[in-house]
């Protein structure tokens, strides 16, 4: 699909008129309506907005001619698990596993083999054979390549200690000790909480990256506890298999 038509389809899909999308541009009607009829395409801070407009990469705007890698993990990426800079802005280089709001999620590659080989598991490879994998590629990738450059000193690392160790003070009956948190896209772990007033309430944003983890309960063999954090919360619940029948245990602002 060309570029024209792409922007034709994400507008006429968010229902705004080309003098709308115009206004949201800082471009003239006229200079959408080129851009819809193949006249021109729009420069680099034209894509970069229209990237925000529409909440996709560059790349889709102009038809992915390249196959996005994330370039800490390897995982194939799409426009529905790009990482996001401080900014907000999508970034094409990472998903956002690995970096999120402008943050390198990992800098311990063994850390990340842990959890890349335990997903790989699950598509039929073996424990073996998806450490091999990933000792032989992540090395590859850019961020590994740029370790030095790229990473934070250790500082992001530091928050995550920081956050476990809040997380234990809190003695939580039945919940194990956490040991590690692992970054978790919002739309897999967004629960619906069930209030005692009726209302059904989701505290979390899909698109939005969290540190969390599951523990089997001490307590009910039946239930797990789920922990997520960011810097400004800490959100404990219990819910079945499959995160069926959540329960909310506790929501602290840090």
């Amino acid at each position: 699909m060309n570029t024209k038509d792409i922007i034709y389809g994400l507008r006429t899909k968010s229902g705004l008129s080309q003098a709308e999308l115009a206004e949201k541009l800082f471009v003239s009607r006229q200079a959408v309506s080129r851009w819809e009829n193949g006249e021109t395409v729009p420069n680099t801070e034209a894509l970069k907005l229209l990237s925000r407009v529409f909440d996709v990469s560059i790349n889709t705007l102009l038809g992915s001619p390249r196959q996005l890698i994330c370039q800490c993990c390897g995982m194939p990426l799409d426009d529905s698990i790009l990482g996001k800079d401080s900014d907000g802005a999508l970034n094409e280089d990472y998903c956002q596993w690995c970096y999120a709001d402008g943050t390198y999620v990992y800098s311990d590659m063994d850390e990340l083999i842990d959890v890349c080989a335990a997903n790989m598991a699950e598509n039929g490879f073996t424990d073996s054979e998806a450490r091999a994998i990933l000792r032989e590629n992540l090395p590859k990738l850019d961020y590994w390549k740029r370790y030095e450059e790229l990473s934070d000193n250790g500082k992001f690392e530091e928050f995550k200690r920081k956050l476990i160790d809040e997380i234990n003070e809190l003695g939580i009956p039945g919940l194990p000790r956490l040991e590690r948190l692992n970054a978790l896209a919002g739309s897999y772990v967004n629960l619906e909480y069930r209030l005692p007033g009726g209302q059904r309430v989701k505290f979390l944003n899909d698109r939005t990256t969290y540190l969390g983890n599951q523990l089997e309960s001490e307590f009910d063999g039946e239930r797990c506890f789920g922990v997520l954090a960011n810097m400004d919360f800490i959100l404990i619940c219990t819910y079945e298999k499959n995160g069926e029948n959540p329960e909310l245990v506790l929501y602290k602002k840090r």
